[in-house]
């Protein structure tokens, strides 16, 4: 089977669905723009020739080789997010998607259509300028001749980090889908929350009637605590002061403190982590520190754009430490091995780290679902022959 399992990976990042896809599968091409992020990548892809590092606007059809059975695209999310500006599939970062597709379409006009399309980002997609993005989504993949389907998946169920995504799964419609990898929807469930369920209840019915409810297991139950991943004489940042931990703790609602006090009192040893994030209290926008000692952490995100960086607090008794993550323990939550080179840079590391897919999620989709649907192409397409 290896050797047969082609992909391409678009918005490549630091290779990380690619990790996930794992040993099974031949990366024929992969493009970002970013050199940093090539320079994670090709760290851990010695073979990585195939990576192109260019604006996806300015690539060309001809220089993307061979006939790849799925197209991974895990396009950039600013614009969809909740956090971000709402300028959705029309503006600039989260509008990359369209060259993306032009190639994509270019292709299939030189006979090389790719038979699994992936598109991954964050569930803001679904409301995205109520709605209308991720229809327009659809509609290109539904009008080239794409069964489209969706999950969502919350990384939490594979390692300690809440970060729900989107997943799109489409598979061209000239190819049979095995019975077992679709089913009747039947309610709301963990992989079809109440949030799709409803967009998709207002989708056109051309989208409906070309739509597939992905049938995945449920998932083992997860075996790593956030304790598990952090480490006690971290590389790369520094405890910091006492100064500093109090201002963190001056940031804090009556309601941050109390957790604070109870992890205090639990008489063993508490890791959790803090975000600092803008409130409005009383019509006043505040900054405030807000903590959680749930075992899980929150969302990675990149160092730009005004976001903060996650700060780990270690609670024993009376002492309180606080620190930055470290880029290794953000590497952990994003479920990569140790063996996996990280950038020297804090910046670049985390940026890296806060733009990718968790590694476990992309597994766990090639294991239940995009492995079974590449083997049925190939054995139809064997058939043919």
């Amino acid at each position: 089977m290896s050797g047969d399992l082609t992909f391409y990976e678009f918005f490549a990042g630091g290779g990380l669905a690619r990790t996930g896809l794992g040993k099974h599968w031949t990366c024929l091409f992969a493009n970002d723009i970013s050199p940093k992020k090539a320079q994670a990548y090709r760290g851990n892809f010695s073979h990585s020739s195939e990576l192109l590092v260019e604006d996806i606007r300015t690539v060309d059809p001809h220089t993307i080789p061979g006939n790849a059975l799925l197209a991974w695209a895990s396009f950039p999310c600013q614009d969809l997010s909740l956090a971000g500006n709402g300028g959705g599939l029309g503006a600039a970062r989260s509008g990359v998607f369209w060259p993306f597709w032009m190639l994509i379409t270019r292709m299939a006009e030189e006979g090389r259509e790719i038979p699994i399309i992936v598109l991954e980002n964050v569930i803001g997609l679904l409301s995205s300028n109520k709605g209308k993005d991720f229809q327009e989504l659809l509609t290109v993949l539904v009008t080239a001749g794409y069964h489209p389907g969706a999950v969502v998946i919350d990384a939490a169920h594979f390692v300690p980090q809440s970060r729900q995504r989107l997943f799109i799964i489409a598979i061209k419609n000239n190819f049979p889908v095995p019975d077992q990898l679709i089913k009747p929807l039947n309610g709301a469930t963990i992989w079809q929350p109440h949030g799709l369920i409803e967009t998709y209840s207002r989708l056109p019915s051309f989208i409906k009637n070309t739509w597939l409810w992905w049938n995945l297991p449920y998932p083992p139950k997860r075996s790593i605590q956030l304790r598990d991943i952090i480490e006690m004489e971290p590389t790369g940042v520094k405890w910091h002061s006492e100064a500093e931990t109090h201002y963190i703790l001056s940031l804090m609602s009556p309601i941050n403190l109390a957790k604070v006090k109870q992890a205090q009192n639990s008489g063993s040893l508490e890791v959790g982590t803090v975000y600092k994030r803008i409130r409005v209290e009383a019509g006043i926008k505040q900054q405030r520190a807000e903590v959680r000692f749930d075992g899980i952490s929150g969302c990675l995100r990149t160092p730009t754009g005004g976001s903060s960086r996650q700060i780990i607090f270690i609670i024993e008794g009376s002492s309180i430490r606080s620190r930055l993550l470290s880029v290794r323990e953000a590497a952990r939550l994003m479920g990569l091995p140790d063996s996996y080179r990280i950038p020297e840079s804090y910046n670049e590391g985390y940026h890296v780290m806060g733009d990718a897919v968790v590694v476990p999620v992309v597994a766990w989709l090639e294991k239940n679902l995009l492995q079974p649907l590449a083997l049925s192409i190939l054995d139809e397409v064997k058939e043919l022959v």
